[in-house]
């Protein structure tokens, strides 16, 4: 089958995976939603749409394998490339963290920090669907005027605050049962303590330490772990993948009944990729980082 690149994805991910398992010449991982130009694959027809771990590449090759079809229902008016977002990896991620790490209940405050970011936005929402309290940190005031768009209870930008602890507290004073972390570093030493007992973290992103030359040292959080008797898991999506096409379906049918929102930075021009990408680091996006080929 020979792929043609339609958008391509930008995801924090990519940074700490090149470092630690890329050498330099390597082609850049990441997905794409791709168009099939030419086939010799019976499974694979020509003009049809297939989500692709090809990297940063206009054109590829592949035997089939590392191709999933675009679902067979996929609404006509939904953008193929929230394929690559809210109906897609990030939007999985999401729904993930909350059902089968965190097993979010009806009534709990959740916390997530990047939350104005692909998988944030979906977090809080998700949330929202399931009867809870959202409280988001996010880098702007952009950013939070959007999740209060989204219907987040409580937003702030974690750059302005005199003090994130004194935010945190503002925002529930009755404590957190479960946090979904995407940040690391600094926050998360800082939000640890606003869990209330037997609290949950998923444990999902730490976009603050991924530019780190010297690794980030303590706090160690262990002390307050013990008392207040947290659980606390790290997670990537792909741990449930035979409950993809379900699940995909179940994220498209709340976009469709207007309970998911989805919003894009778009970047035009398969050049950019390397601009989007630090744009994406530097907290430029709302919503899910795309190139549009």
């Amino acid at each position: 089958v020979l792929l043609e690149a339609v958008f391509l994805s930008v995801d924090p991910y990519m940074r700490p995976f090149s470092r630690v398992h890329m050498k330099e010449g390597d082609v850049m991982i990441g997905t794409q939603v791709a168009k099939v130009i030419q086939s010799k694959n019976p499974a694979f027809h020509v003009g049809s749409h297939v989500v692709s771990r090809c990297g940063w590449r206009t054109h590829a090759v592949s035997d089939g394998k590392d191709l999933t079809p675009i679902m067979s229902d996929w609404a006509p008016d939904v953008s193929l490339s929230l394929a690559l977002g809210t109906i897609g990896m990030p939007g999985l991620t999401a729904l993930y963290g909350i059902e089968e790490v965190l097993g979010l209940q009806k009534n709990e405050t959740l916390l997530v920090n990047a939350a104005a970011g692909a998988v944030g936005t979906v977090v809080g929402q998700i949330a929202k669907i399931k009867g809870c309290k959202v409280v988001g940190s996010a880098g702007s005031d952009a950013k939070v005027a959007y999740l209060k768009e989204l219907g987040f209870d409580e937003a702030f930008n974690y750059k302005t605050v005199p003090s994130l602890e004194e935010a945190l507290k503002k925002a529930a004073p009755e404590g957190y049962d479960c946090f979904f972390e995407n940040v690391g570093g600094h926050f998360s030493t800082v939000a640890l303590p606003q869990m209330n007992n037997f609290g949950r973290i998923a444990v999902c992103g730490s976009i603050s330490t991924y530019n780190d030359g010297t690794p980030q040292t303590g706090p160690y959080p262990h002390l307050t772990m013990i008392f207040k008797q947290l659980r606390m898991e790290g997670f990537m999506q792909n741990r449930w993948e035979h409950k993809h096409p379900e699940s995909l379906k179940r994220l498209m049918a709340w976009l469709k009944e207007g309970k998911l929102k989805s919003r894009e930075h778009i970047t035009k021009g398969f050049e950019n990729m390397p601009a989007a990408f630090m744009g994406l680091l530097q907290g430029e996006n709302i919503g899910k980082a795309i190139v549009a080929v």
